[in-house]
């Protein structure tokens, strides 16, 4: 009777909460405080997927979602991207039963790197999808190897089956030593180079040992082909390779075979793509069914926002802030796509949740890049707009490209006039409905 009570309990704070356009975290929250162990009580269906990683969660769980709803599952899975403890705890009793049993076919999660080891002390995922682990949050992540050490903790059994990216050497750490392991990744594709050419690098060194790690080449800042000459460690052969990419006519296939057309035309996102298509062919799903449920799929998290300024089209890149791959990943399909353009980089906020002004990630960032022939103009906007003006100063962009505009009002407005061309908008989170309060979305 006490676990139907929370039940019901979680189901009305979820249903209020709704109402009110919040609650997510909180119902499940109150469930925990009543019953610390609520979940070990309920009956979990056969399978329970989990993503974790530093980039690409959000994505990879939705994509994952529609591909199994598409092919009939019926799936539950926190929609809204609540994903630690206490979301997870709330979407899992809401799809509940009275007595305590998952109504769903399937649980599928998007796990927080730091906190899996905590959610999954109470049930045991079926399959543990690990997307990246990159330079994210120094306020609260510090470096990728403590995230390492923490996520490897929630890896509690040998009937997990896990599905790593091959071409992370870090997340391919994990399938050391394991038999219950499968691996996605990319072959040499187009634009693939054998030097790094980040700020950073990240893949200097092997993750196993520590000696200097060796790469044939790579896709994008230390995710490639690699080899350590000393403890052994290689890029493991994958069971699902992006084969082929063109990034320009905006498709990815898949082993050789499948192939899948990209409504984001980003090499991150193919491997978000990639991801998604292992795990449901993993769960049973033919390929030819993923490709047609995935091709062109637009997604739903607002990552990807077209607009209009004036009479000028526009597209916001949300990037993750404090993550200096999730912005690389932004400029570098502002550069591939070779449209004489306008591109705004707004930093108003620096984190959702920590209190900080803490901005030496903006030095991690590849702005470099923006030095292309078709970037005519950079606007910098927002708080930290002098932030960005010293890092954009080490740059090699000619100044008279550069404007600052501190209130992002006033920057809306300059790229409405009739000579900014196309826009390119890359912000976080925090400041993305800044922007897109001012314009026609």
């Amino acid at each position: 009777m006490r676990t139907a009570l929370i039940i019901i309990i979680c189901k009305l704070c979820r249903f209020l909460g709704r109402l009110l356009g919040k609650g997510s975290s909180l119902p499940g929250k109150i469930a925990l405080k009543l019953d610390p162990n609520i979940l070990k009580k309920v009956k979990m269906p056969q399978y329970i997927v989990a993503v974790t990683g530093s980039n690409g969660k959000t994505s990879t769980v939705e994509m994952i979602a529609h591909v199994l709803r598409q092919s009939g599952r019926k799936i539950a899975y926190n929609r809204e991207g609540s994903n630690q403890i206490e979301g997870v705890t709330t979407f899992i009793l809401n799809d509940c039963t009275l007595s305590g049993r998952v109504k769903s076919d399937l649980i599928l999660l998007e796990s927080d790197e730091r906190f899996a080891r905590f959610t999954f002390k109470y049930f045991t995922p079926t399959h543990y999808v690990i997307t990246n682990l990159y330079r994210d949050q120094l306020t609260r992540n510090g470096h990728p190897e403590w995230i390492y050490r923490l996520l490897k903790k929630s890896i509690t059994s040998d009937s997990t089956q896990l599905v790593l990216n091959a071409d992370d050497p870090l997340v391919s750490c994990f399938g050391l030593g394991r038999e219950n392991t499968v691996y996605y990744g990319a072959g040499r594709i187009d634009g693939d180079v054998e030097e790094n050419t980040s700020i950073y690098n990240d893949g200097a060194y092997c993750p196993n040992c520590k000696e200097p790690l060796k790469y044939d080449y790579y896709h994008y800042n230390h995710i490639g082909y690699y080899h350590c000459e000393s403890c052994g460690l290689h890029r493991e052969r994958a069971a699902y390779e992006i084969t082929a990419a063109d990034l320009h006519e905006g498709y990815v296939t898949i082993n050789g075979r499948y192939r899948i057309d990209l409504a984001f035309k980003s090499l991150y996102h193919c491997y978000n793509i990639l991801a998604a298509f292992s795990i449901c062919n993993i769960l049973g799903v033919p390929e030819d069914e993923i490709c047609r449920t995935l091709g062109s799929y637009i997604l739903k998290s607002g990552r990807v926002v077209t607009f209009t300024a004036g009479e000028n089209s526009g597209v916001l890149l949300t990037s993750k802030h404090e993550n200096s791959v999730s912005y690389d990943q932004a400029i570098r399909l502002v550069t591939q796509e070779k449209k004489d353009c306008t591109v705004v980089v707004i930093v108003d906020a620096i984190s959702r949740k920590y209190f900080t002004s803490e901005t030496s990630w903006l030095w991690d960032i590849d702005f470099e890049l923006l030095r292309a022939d078709n970037v005519k103009r950079v606007i910098l906007a927002g708080e930290y707009c002098y932030d960005l003006m010293s890092r954009f100063s080490y740059c090699g962009i000619d100044k008279d490209r550069i404007e600052i505009i501190r209130d992002i009002g006033e920057a809306v407005q300059a790229i409405k006039a009739p000579d900014a061309g196309y826009i390119y908008v890359i912000t976080c989170f925090s400041d993305k409905d800044k922007f897109l309060s001012k314009v026609k979305a």
